[in-house]
């Protein structure tokens, strides 16, 4: 079949935050998408409503129709699913989201690919808004959303596409990762740690899907990675193009140097092989964004973007929800949302939080809900990630069911090592926890024993019922002490 003979697709499982995107490129595009999910709920629905597509609630067999060209198979349904099999029995085309994303926006293009353990969000995201406030006209599809966009996707003109890379499984009928249909010319590699223990069974396994990416990365192209991870250097013997590293450390190739977070943004100066480059401020916090945002003007540089347009694109940079994002202050306490769901990425953020709000007291409250989070593959790390907060609230495990008993995170003894642990730098003797099920328990937890000046961060990979706003309204009402 042409390409441009191509009209309609339909997309099952479309209410995923990839399939949503994809479902906005190909409208964007020209084409006609319609598609179905069993839940459909904000803000992906919003996001297609208001993009007139249709979703049909359920998977249903008459909802594959003669006239569909391409049927888009997300990675949430299996080969037994009423509409896979309908597509099947009518011999309809069908494809999975990365290899759409790859036939349809990649080809042609260079295809910016942000992918590792931690980061990719911000900085594919940071990627796109710089590439456009410079006027390249990227494409980009990301998964989180881009303030500055009001958007996860973007059909551009320019040579340029930046794609979020993840590791995940492709779909029921290709178990390799997403990232080996993305076409890499150049890539950022942000590091590499044990992640997905539905479906990696170690740290190895990981590594070599890694392995197979840095291996189809175009010879003329470039790969940044993060300075000192030794997982990294597992992978990255014969790497077919131009190498680099970002960091703190001098021996890297791209130097972070006098780092600081100054009138609401990380300020820092960028070195290359010693020799100044650049002076970048991104209002975000934390070392690890100044890592993001170094990777990103290091390939913007590379690509032919000079540092003070780096620079202005920094400045006006307006974030991604659900990353270090206050949603809230209410009776003088700060509520703030963000995704952080494995051990470093929890540590990373704790720590970049404190630094921006450091006299009031922090409160972690985490909800583990990633397939790994509720696993005790992290049950000895996992405490020492709250190192940095005043007070810890861990909620209930989403999802029990889903996760044999035999394996799942056990709270009480997570509870129990974190108050063990101390808090630093005082070395009190212990540190206050608690295990709270049930969001309103939690929400009546924070309301009486919140003070003006604490910071509330809620930390949960999904929705977390609500407790964002939930909780600021009980906290407009004067609730607290």
């Amino acid at each position: 079949m042409n390409p441009n003979e191509i009209k309609n697709f339909h997309l099952i499982a479309v209410c995923g935050t990839g399939m949503a995107s994809l479902a906005g490129l190909l409208k964007q595009a020209g084409h006609k998408v319609q598609g179905s999910d069993a839940n459909i709920y904000p803000p992906m629905s919003t996001l297609l409503s208001d993009l007139s597509i249709p979703v049909m609630p359920g998977y249903k067999a008459e909802n594959i129709t003669t006239d569909i060209d391409i049927a888009v198979i997300g990675n949430a349904v299996s080969k037994n699913n009423e509409e896979v099999l309908a597509v099947q029995q009518k011999d309809v085309r069908y494809l999975s989201f990365p290899e759409t994303l790859s036939q349809f926006f990649l080809e042609g293009k260079k295809s910016l690919v942000v992918t590792g353990t931690h980061g990719k969000t911000t900085t594919t995201s940071l990627l796109a808004w710089t590439l456009y406030h410079a006027g390249r006209d990227p494409g980009f599809m990301v998964g989180g959303w881009l303030k500055n966009f009001d958007s996860n996707h973007r059909f551009g003109a320019g040579e340029h596409f930046a794609v979020e890379g993840d590791e995940y499984d492709t779909a029921f009928f290709d178990k390799g990762p997403k990232f080996l249909h993305y076409q890499p010319h150049s890539a950022i590699l942000t590091g590499i740690e044990f992640d997905h223990a539905d479906i990696f069974s170690s740290l190895d396994q990981i590594k070599d899907a890694f392995l197979k990416f840095i291996d189809i990365l175009d010879p003329d192209g470039f790969l940044l990675v993060a300075h000192g991870d030794p997982n990294i250097k597992d992978v990255t013997g014969k790497v077919p193009c131009d190498m680099e590293s970002y960091g703190f450390s001098s021996s890297a190739d791209w130097v972070i140097a006098d780092y600081q977070w100054d009138s609401g943004a990380g300020r820092f100066r960028l070195l290359h092989k010693g020799k100044k480059v650049g002076e970048f401020s991104l209002p975000m916090t934390g070392r690890q964004n100044a890592l993001n945002s170094a990777a990103v003007a290091a390939l913007c540089l590379r690509l032919g973007l000079s540092a003070q347009e780096i620079a202005a694109a920094y400045a006006e940079f307006a974030g991604i929800k659900r990353r270090q994002e206050v949603v809230g202050v209410e009776n003088g306490i700060t509520v703030i949302d963000d995704f952080a769901h494995h051990p470093t990425a929890i540590k990373l953020t704790l720590a970049g939080i404190k630094e921006a709000f450091p006299d009031g007291r922090l409160w972690a409250v985490f909800e583990p809900r990633s397939a790994t989070s509720r696993r005790n593959v992290f049950q000895e790390t996992l405490p020492a990630s709250f190192a940095p907060a005043d007070r810890v609230v861990i909620a209930e495990l989403f999802a029990t069911e889903k996760v044999p008993e035999n394996e799942r995170l056990d709270p009480f003894a997570l509870i129990d090592s974190i108050k063990a642990m101390g808090q630093e730098p005082s070395k009190e003797a212990s540190k206050e926890a608690w295990y709270i099920p049930g969001v309103e328990s939690i929400i009546d937890h924070l309301s009486g024993e919140c003070q003006p000046g604490d910071v509330v961060l809620i930390m949960s990979s999904g929705g977390f019922d609500g407790i964002h706003q939930r909780l600021l309204q009980r906290l407009k009402k004067g609730t607290t002490p």
